[in-house]
């Protein structure tokens, strides 16, 4: 038995409570006055959202849209703080300011979205709406930010651990009772290559919510660049690092995903290592780093690029590379059809 399941039950019941309350009205939720799209989870730690949170900006930026991404920004140094990362062409504060998957966002978005960290979305939106003139909205990690109004609600699913154990937190990963999937107005399944009970798994989304659409994500490297040019946001260089033995390192909800990510991809990974997750570099990280590829004759070290916005003014002896990972959904068409719907 685990010992933490009567706290999970209480930890579900307030969960519950709270979402009654918003649906009965007690609870008032917001309109922010343009179109709202949501991405969230259901479990705490990383299930891939943030490159589904960039596509679907991107898509409704192509559409004309003058798209304006809200998010939390876990991590930064004032939570309270409201903090503009990007007014849409320029990158305007460092990770330790806006959090690094803000950070990370806005690198990706450049000429796309503004984006804007700020713990109050609500307020965040109408001062962007006056700013900025937005059209839509993207709520990142926003299925229980149910104080915003949303148009759709997509939640992300992991195929690799879709459920977090079925335990409410602290007995599990899941952030409310699974029964609560049925608000989600679509589901994507991320990582589906990475996993082989998807059908399974799909059945059993649709058990829960029969009227959503589920889609899979398989992952795939999009862009791999020097450190020195994801920072001068140049034009993507595609190293041929799969060359040289690499070391892996990344400070992910689910870093596992990341290397195995490398390992489908035919890179000649010798080691790795994981900190956890929206970890603050160190220079003296990087000289241990280092100590350790050098034990490898590494020629290559690897990070994603929500580790690279928290690594501009460290200092490497050995080739750094971001990698840049993009989500391949299926049934495209149908998802773009659902997102830029009027």
């Amino acid at each position: 038995m685990n010992l933490l399941s009567p706290f999970g039950w209480l930890y579900g019941r307030a969960a519950n409570m709270r979402n009654y309350l918003y649906d009965r009205g007690t609870f008032a939720s917001h309109s922010l006055r343009a179109r709202t799209i949501s991405i969230g989870n259901i479990t705490v730690g990383g299930t891939g959202k943030t490159p589904l949170v960039a596509l679907v900006t991107k898509m409704l930026a192509e559409k004309g849209e003058k798209v304006c991404v809200l998010t939390r920004g876990y991590g930064r140094e004032n939570p309270k703080e409201r903090v503009l990362v990007s007014d849409g062409e320029n990158v305007l504060v460092d990770a330790k300011t806006g959090g690094d998957e803000p950070v990370e966002l806005a690198y990706k978005l450049i000429g796309k979205a503004v984006v804007i960290a700020d713990a109050d979305r609500v307020s965040a939106a109408k001062w962007s709406l006056e700013k900025f003139g937005v059209t839509a909205f993207v709520l990142d990690d926003g299925f229980q930010h149910r104080r915003a109004k949303r148009d759709l609600d997509i939640v992300c699913i992991d195929a690799t651990d879709p459920f977090g154990g079925h335990g409410v937190l602290p007995a599990g990963r899941l952030r409310e009772p699974i029964g609560n999937l049925k608000r989600a107005d679509a589901v994507v399944i991320t990582r589906a290559n990475f996993a082989d009970n998807i059908e399974d798994l799909k059945f059993q989304i649709s058990n829960l919510n029969p009227a959503a659409p589920v889609f899979q994500s398989e992952n795939r490297i999009a862009v791999l660049q020097t450190l020195e040019e994801f920072h001068a946001k140049t034009q993507i260089s595609q190293r041929n690092a799969k060359d040289l033995r690499a070391f892996a390192f990344c400070a992910l909800g689910s870093p596992n995903s990341f290397f195995e990510q490398l390992k489908r991809e035919n890179f000649d990974l010798a080691g790795t290592e994981a900190y956890p997750d929206h970890h603050i570099y160190t220079q003296n990280d990087i000289i241990e780093l280092e100590k350790k590829a050098g034990e490898e004759a590494i020629g290559v070290l690897l990070t994603t690029a929500k580790d690279a916005v928290k690594l501009i003014d460290l200092k490497f002896g050995i080739a750094c590379c971001v990698v840049e990972i993009e989500p391949v959904i299926s049934n495209a068409e149908k998802f773009r059809a659902l997102i830029t719907a009027s």
